[in-house]
């Protein structure tokens, strides 16, 4: 019976470690490249994957285990953004389709509205107006 259990066990610990190889944090948010002139852009993914596995223990003969199993994955990485860095200002350039809905486009203009706003109050505060 611990046989049965231990190929089992095998063939779902193989196929999760293929998993771990493939998926990390870097693959949802990916390493910062940085141009020549100083902007720094930063992949953002969308990250989806499933995992199946089973198996039995056919026959009959006393002493002989024939085990059958199999073991599948699969992992889907889609690109959603970037995030784009420059002169302290940071702004989300979205690889999809632009938005259709009021509610969408007011969601995506939200860090350039922040932004705007911030620069606004360093100004008044600069100039002693505030």
């Amino acid at each position: 019976m611990n046989e049965k259990k231990t190929q089992l066990s095998d063939l779902m610990a193989s196929s999760m470690d293929k998993i771990r190889e493939m998926v990390d944090s870097n693959t949802i948010i990916g390493q910062p490249i940085v141009t020549a002139d100083g902007v720094t852009l930063i992949p953002v993914t969308r990250l989806s994957f499933g995992f199946g596995c089973g198996g039995g223990d056919y026959g009959k003969q006393a002493g002989a285990s024939h085990f059958g199993g199999g073991s599948t994955a699969g992992v889907r990485v889609e690109p959603v953004a970037f995030l784009v860095v420059k002169d302290g200002a940071t702004r989300v350039m979205p690889v999809a389709l632009p938005a259709m809905s009021t509610a969408d486009r007011v969601i995506e203009m939200v860090p350039q509205v922040m932004d705007r706003v911030e620069n606004y109050i360093d100004r008044k505060k600069a100039n002693g107006e505030a």
